[in-house]
């Protein structure tokens, strides 16, 4: 007998809400300050904080792995939820520097807090990843495909950062944040609406070349930094204004609301530039 597809099955049952029942968060003990970074390159307190309101970053430590963070941050959300790591049903792992290429880093987290129950996904959408993450974990549950979703985004971006690079090594640390989500049948807070989107005419303009297979890492070019974030500052900060007001207004639109109906607006936080041009603009 042909089997049904799932969505047909469950295509009569009413959509439901996701909300966010708790959250936790791990940044790692070493601090690693503007004056510290002046003493590696070319760079003053003065010239990162006017560039990028940046004035101290977190850095793990060297046997300390974007899993562990990840793990940390989960344990943390899970005792505010209240949950225990076999009621979790997805785990999805928004990274940009993953344990390893494969299994995915999710697949640690898993192992590290006891989720036996959970399938597990990495999600690589660079500085947008909690959100596309966030929105995949409201798709499952709305959808009754899933009842607790645990979202967790975490880098350790100082595995891959140029150190020689001013322009680049002044913006980066390290941390996770996790959240947990669910249907809860008695609340009426949930995901009101989201917009994501992705631009791929724009991937050259901050990205790591190499290490994938169009340009493997070889001792012929190690040296040549491939393996570490490039960018180009300006263009990152014209498409970051430009998407970030763009997705802002259309999540609002979606949501019936103006921005006159927000309370609180909690950023990206690359950049304060970015972070003020966007204000201004909304």
């Amino acid at each position: 007998m042909k089997r049904q597809p799932r969505s047909n099955r469950r295509s009569a049952r009413p959509g439901r809400t996701a909300s966010i029942v708790g959250t936790g968060s791990y940044t790692p003990e070493r601090v690693l300050t503007n004056e510290d970074l002046s003493a590696m390159v070319d760079t003053t307190d003065e010239w990162i904080t006017t560039r990028t309101g940046i004035k101290t970053r977190r850095i793990a430590a060297k046997d300390e792995y974007t899993s562990d963070m990840a793990a940390r941050a989960a344990l943390k959300a899970m005792e505010q939820a209240k949950i225990a790591a076999t009621e979790i049903d997805l785990i999805l792992l928004a990274t940009a520097s993953p344990d390893m290429i494969f299994p995915a880093t999710a697949c640690f987290v898993q192992t590290k807090i006891g989720a036996k129950n959970a399938a597990c996904l990495d999600v690589s959408a660079a500085c947008a990843g909690f959100l596309f993450a966030l929105e995949i974990a409201q798709q499952f549950i709305t959808t009754h495909t899933y009842e607790t979703v645990l979202v967790i985004g975490a880098e350790k971006l100082t595995s891959i950062t140029n150190w020689t690079d001013r322009n680049t090594c002044v913006l980066f640390g390290d941390g996770a944040g996790a959240a947990i989500l669910q249907h809860r049948s008695q609340s009426t807070h949930g995901v009101i609406s989201t917009h994501i989107g992705s631009d791929g005419e724009y991937a050259d303009i901050l990205w790591m070349p190499g290490g994938g297979c169009r340009q493997p890492i070889t001792a012929e070019n190690a040296h040549q930094h491939l393996q570490t974030i490039h960018m180009s500052g300006k263009d990152v900060y014209k498409q970051a204004v430009i998407s970030m007001l763009d997705a802002s207004k259309k999540a609002l639109d979606k949501a019936g609301l103006t921005i006159n109906d927000i309370a609180c607006v909690i950023p990206h936080q690359a950049n304060i530039r970015i972070i003020e041009a966007i204000a201004d603009r909304m």
